[in-house]
């Protein structure tokens, strides 16, 4: 107990939601995310950005194995924005960053260059970064620290 009667585990739940860390920390509680949250989707919208401006590369200059490095790098981001925050929002910014850099990318220069080439391996990166960024947003709800498997009233 504290010196004003309360139990520590009340002050860790309170600091934790004025941090934006903790469970409250969502909409339904009146509170918008702490600095760190904004601070780590940012983030993820850079990261988001990078992967795309590398991947574009990198499947156009090692076809095809650049291409599934691509994917793969795409698809370990989105996820990983997924367990950092654990929410469907940390797969949404890094895919947020990934397809508008990869659709400037796309858009070329009047004078006619651009990083995408027609054909098959580009079409298959557009395609297939946005399919895994569904995937990884459709995903299951990570499981919750703490949480009892099995059914509910047992």
């Amino acid at each position: 107990m504290s010196p004003g009667g309360r139990a520590n585990a009340g002050n860790r739940v309170s600091s934790d939601v004025s941090s934006g860390t903790g469970a409250g920390s969502g909409a339904g509680s009146g509170q918008g995310p702490g600095p760190g949250r904004i601070a780590a989707y940012l983030g993820l919208v850079v990261l988001g950005a990078v992967v795309g401006v590398a991947g574009a590369l990198a499947q156009g200059g090692l076809f095809p194995g650049g291409l599934v490095l691509a994917l793969l790098a795409t698809a370990g981001l989105f996820i990983g924005g997924l367990r950092l925050t654990g929410t469907q929002l940390g797969v949404g910014a890094p895919a947020l960053g990934w397809l508008v850099a990869v659709i400037l990318l796309s858009l070329g220069r009047p004078e006619g260059d651009a990083v995408f080439s027609g054909g098959l391996g580009p079409l298959v990166y557009l395609l297939g970064g946005a399919l895994v960024a569904v995937i990884c947003a459709t995903m299951s709800r990570l499981p919750q620290p703490g949480a009892e498997p099995g059914r509910l009233g047992k």
